[in-house]
Formats: structure tokens, sequence, C-alpha cells
């Protein structure tokens, strides 16, 4: 097979450095208000990404375990998209086998280029080195192109299921499902 002549684009998954906290914050922003836009009420999003900029400065320079990452994928030296991964955060969850792909979110724009996959296989790839055996995330019940992604991938429901109250009141809710997959 020949190889190509054109250009080819230049992709990448690295680990996140806190220089990356007002990209990601921009991703972040951009991609829940679309994500999140049939779900949740206007306002109950972050608007402006300066101050979720400075909590991911924090975050990413003193994590609150070892073994919790931030991902970016880039295109070129742009970041599309971020995932965090870490120990699973559940109560029926074993802290040491059990990973968690906590995010993974690429900005509407550069959907369906690969970055979601990138993104995904370098999740499994650092939680593997983590030693985690398993892998588990949350979806919106009713995410069905997010749920066809991760089953695509070899995930599957397990059939954990939880109802968040995202402002304590009651009034702003979101059904999730959780998915899991073998690192092994």
């Amino acid at each position: 097979m020949a190889a190509p002549t054109g250009p080819t684009a230049d992709v990448s998954v690295r680990v996140a450095w806190a220089d990356d906290a007002d990209a990601i914050a921009a991703v972040q922003v951009s991609a829940w208000a679309v994500q999140y836009a049939d779900v949740l009420p206007a306002g109950a999003l972050p608007d402006d990404p300066a101050p979720v900029a400075e909590a991911w400065r924090a975050s990413l320079g003193r994590p609150a375990d070892a073994r919790q990452r931030a991902l970016v994928a880039l295109e070129r030296n742009r970041v599309v998209g971020f995932a965090v991964t870490g120990p699973a955060g559940d109560p029926d969850c074993d802290p040491v086998a059990d990973g968690e792909v906590g995010e993974l979110v690429v900005l509407p724009d550069e959907q369906g280029k690969g970055h979601g996959s990138r993104l995904l296989q370098a999740c499994a790839e650092t939680l593997q080195a983590d030693r985690f055996t398993r892998a588990v995330t949350w979806t919106l019940a009713g995410d069905d192109d997010r749920r066809a992604f991760f089953t695509g991938a070899g995930w599957a429901p397990d059939t954990a299921h939880r109802e968040l109250d995202l402002d304590g009141s009651g009034e702003t809710t979101v059904k999730q499902v959780r998915l899991h997959t073998a690192l092994a």
C-alpha cells in the first residue's frame, strides 16, 4: 500500500497540564451548553469559562489522588476535547479495581472526527496503567448517541442508575445510567 501523499491530520491525546486550564474550560463551557441544552434549565450551566478555568488549574496542579488524570484531545496544538479518569467513587465499586471515566467531552464541531475514540482509548490505557481492571462511566439516561458511542466501544449497562439533584432543591435533576467495561 502506498503512503498517503496529501496532508494528514495532526491529532493526538496527551496528559493535560495546568497550562491547559483555559482551553479545557472553554471546551467544557461550549460543549456542555449543547450537551445539556434539552436537559437543564437556562442558567444552570456556567457561561463564563474564567471561573471554570480556575477550578481546572487547581485540580490539574494538585489532584486529590495520584490516579486522577485529565487527558486532552488535540488537533494540531488546539484542545478540542478532554477526559477525566480516576478511581470509581460509587459505593458498590472497588476503588482499587474499578476506575471511572468521569468526563469525556469533545467540542460539538469536532465530533465525528475520531477525537472521542482517541480519548476513550487513552482513558482505557491510562486506567490499565493505574492497575484498574474495570472501568465505569455515567451517561444521561436519554442520551442515545453517547450510549451508542460507548457501547460501540465495548461498554455495556451494568444495571446501576441514579438521579442527581444538581441544585439541591429537587428542581434540577438528571437521570443517569452506568456503563462498564473490562480493562484486562
